[in-house]
């Protein structure tokens, strides 16, 4: 059975497609290309920006919130050890592609490979954590007063942050999550902010995850 779609197992789907596009271009690396280090160091550095604020979210309003309701405070620690190891995770790849960005080779590029699939898998260990564990928790009370706090304190954001949001998160996604969206946040809003607002992801950052040879 197909678990129901949420707000943020699409947000999950996106941090995915990142991780998936950065491990398929780090193979078969061409020693010495550091311009294409430096191109997956700041594509890679916007999807840390992204889970970055994501779970700064889910730390600020949401544990707190479901804290409220009686959710277990043993799991909703263990969400808030996942993040910290998954910083550590991210970080340690931010550095990885520094490296590759400062020397192209292809040693450095297999130091980067590991650190991706060492990130990937702190990373989806959360993800099917909390889409298993926590998000049945939180289902019953999506209609509740304390939701729809949480879901305004989430939604209030500056427009450009909002508008890099969703060019990054429309970005390639799938059609069960576009069709998630649409019937969540108004179609013209979300081509609004990620046109106008979010061009400069749509400009500088989405054609770095092409391949070099399909961007022309």
């Amino acid at each position: 059975m197909t678990a129901p779609m949420t707000m943020n197992r699409v947000i999950h789907a996106a941090v995915r497609r990142d991780l998936e596009r950065l491990a398929r271009a780090l193979d078969d690396w061409q020693d010495g290309d550091r311009a294409r280090g430096g191109e997956l160091e700041r594509a890679f550095g916007n999807l840390r920006t992204e889970l970055t604020h994501h779970h700064e979210g889910e730390d600020t309003h949401i544990w707190p919130m479901l804290a409220g309701v009686g959710v277990d405070p043993a799991l909703l620690a263990t969400m808030e050890s996942e993040h910290h190891a998954m910083a550590q995770a991210l970080a340690g790849t931010s550095a990885a592609l520094s490296a590759l960005a400062a020397s192209g080779t292809a040693a450095a590029a297999a130091e980067a490979r590991a650190s991706v699939a060492r990130t990937r898998d702190v990373v989806e260990q959360h993800l099917r954590h909390e889409e298993d564990e926590l998000e049945p928790q939180l289902a019953p009370h999506h209609d509740s007063p304390a939701w729809k706090t949480v879901e305004k304190k989430l939604r209030n954001q500056p427009l450009p942050v909002a508008g890099r949001f969703f060019a990054w998160l429309t970005d390639g996604m799938g059609e069960r999550e576009r069709t998630f969206l649409r019937s969540t946040v108004p179609a013209p809003m979300v081509l609004v902010l990620a046109r106008v607002f979010g061009r400069r992801y749509t400009r500088e950052i989405a054609p770095l995850w092409r391949t070099p040879t399909t961007r022309h």
